[in-house]
């Protein structure tokens, strides 16, 4: 089979105007498949069961200790300011010896330093308190 070319003219060297658009569509049909393909597999990797907010509230035994922790880093027993660690460590201890032991809630300041906080669990640590808990504001309600 050959294919015999025809007569030249002069009208055969006009420039052509319109688009070829299959290259176009070839592209965007791979892109499409390969898109179709990958999702699925970002989506549904490994099933797990994500944690859900909830706001469980603790009701307040009068056992309970309540250790503040001011703006300024001040420790505070119920409503007694100590004056250091080493104070607010020889409280617990005593308390850490009680049967049942009472939990120790620890009301942070939101504008202080963490600094503050990490005092008071280690001295909860040192102390052997088993049951510490954060005392926080509830989430506003929509």
């Amino acid at each position: 089979m050959a294919m015999t070319p025809g007569p030249f003219s002069s009208d055969d060297d006009e420039v052509m105007a319109t688009i070829n658009t299959t290259p176009l569509v070839d592209v965007m049909l791979v892109l499409l498949i390969i898109f179709l393909i990958t999702i699925p597999v970002v989506n549904t990797s490994i099933a797990v069961d994500l944690p859900r907010e909830r706001h469980e509230v603790r009701a307040m035994k009068p056992e309970n200790i309540v250790v503040s922790v001011d703006a300024q880093g001040g420790l505070y027993w119920f409503d007694t300011r100590l004056a250091s660690s080493e104070a607010l460590l020889e409280r617990l201890k005593a308390v850490a010896l009680r049967q049942p032991q009472p939990e120790v809630h620890i009301r942070g300041d939101r504008s202080g330093a963490y600094e503050g906080v990490g005092r008071v669990v280690q001295a909860c640590q040192r102390a052997g308190i088993a049951k510490l808990a954060f005392v926080t504001e509830p989430p506003p309600r929509p």
